[in-house]
């Protein structure tokens, strides 16, 4: 019995280490899916605390922090484009101790580039946590020459092409195109010139374009009845209907997937940051992670949690993402201002060309 007397004090000492400041409940500000019932139940178990769970959005979140100037929230989850900015800007996060943070529950990859998009000055505002991309659905079967973006405007598949017009079809064809967009963020003029490339090679395919798709069940209902073959799209609808239709899935292109990730932030003025990093190293470990993907639909950053998710599921994530292809996602960096009415003229121009 000695055994169980002294594990329970060391998960005991523990506790009271993370609720030290007495701050025993975490605000946590977040997407649905990411705090599931009984991960919180469990947290809450093993660690003495509290967790309160409002669901919100980018824009919702931005909005709540900005109104406190970071207050009300313990740990919030806004996407890693949405923090350099917001931070410049407003002040609303304070950075991450990563002393703090058991680095080796990471996918590494994922871990460098969250750390790169968020760091303002010498200090680093995010770590990430769920992460999904955009790249290819196919039919595997009809379309197996496509191997990239580019290759939806092969004449092997003309007339059964589906993508939408919208930024990330403008990124995914630059990368494909030997360009990068991303490097050239901070350049008006270079990225001008990178855009006005795209649409040249966007209104040349447009022939091909059976449909500029609008929203995703539009898009789900042309695969499935095969007026589409190959398309631009997001990886969790490959996987949807790889469940019963198993040619189609998600291919991560060539050039690499497009990939965003939603993050872990200290609001500036939360009161529990003891309680913040205690979920995080919590809900990081594989097998919590695990949970989260199966109510969010979305893989996490966790290395090896994908070990631990639904056989389908797995099968599925890992037929699509080798690790060579995890390596290779170009991640969203924040988005300067200006970029988007460039985008926008180009969107524009391709969707009026004859």
């Amino acid at each position: 019995m000695k055994h169980h007397v002294v594990m329970l004090s060391s998960a005991a000492a523990i506790a009271l280490a993370a609720g030290a400041a007495s701050a025993d409940t975490l605000r946590l500000l977040t997407w649905g899916g990411y705090a599931p019932e009984d991960v919180v139940a469990m947290f809450e178990e093993q660690t003495g605390h509290t967790v309160e769970v409002t669901k919100s959005n980018n824009e919702e979140m931005i909005a709540k922090l900005r109104a406190t100037g970071g207050g009300g929230f313990d740990l919030a989850q806004p996407s890693q484009d949405r923090i350099a900015g917001p931070q410049e800007e407003f002040g609303i996060y304070k950075p991450m101790d990563l002393s703090k943070i058991d680095a080796d529950l990471f996918i590494p990859s994922l871990m460098l580039a969250t750390q790169a998009n968020t760091t303002v000055g010498e200090d680093i505002y995010g770590v990430p946590h769920v992460w999904g991309t955009s790249g290819l659905v196919l039919d595997t079967k009809m379309a197996p020459m496509v191997k990239d973006y580019t290759d939806l405007c092969s004449a092997d598949v003309a007339g059964k092409v589906s993508y939408r017009l919208k930024r990330p079809t403008l990124i995914g064809f630059a990368f494909a195109m030997g360009l990068d967009p991303f490097a050239a963020y901070g350049d008006e003029a270079a990225y001008t010139d990178i855009m006005n490339k795209v649409e040249t090679k966007l209104i040349e395919c447009k022939a091909g374009v059976k449909t500029y798709w609008g929203g995703g069940d539009e898009l789900m209902g042309l695969l499935r009845s095969g007026e589409v073959v190959a398309s631009m799209a997001w990886d969790t609808g490959g996987w949807k209907l790889n469940a019963d239709k198993p040619d189609i899935t998600f291919v991560a292109p060539a050039a690499g997937a497009l990939g965003w990730v939603d993050t872990f932030v200290l609001p500036a003025k939360g009161k529990a940051d003891e309680a913040a990093y205690a979920w995080i190293n919590f809900v990081m470990q594989p097998e919590i992670s695990a949970k989260i993907t199966a109510a969010a639909g979305n893989f996490t950053a966790s290395m090896g949690a994908d070990e631990f998710a639904s056989a389908d599921l797995k099968a599925r994530y890992q037929a699509s993402f080798p690790q060579e292809a995890i390596d290779n996602i170009k991640w969203y960096p924040p988005v300067p201002a200006g970029l988007e009415a460039i985008e926008g003229g180009v969107l524009d121009r391709v969707k009026a060309a004859k």
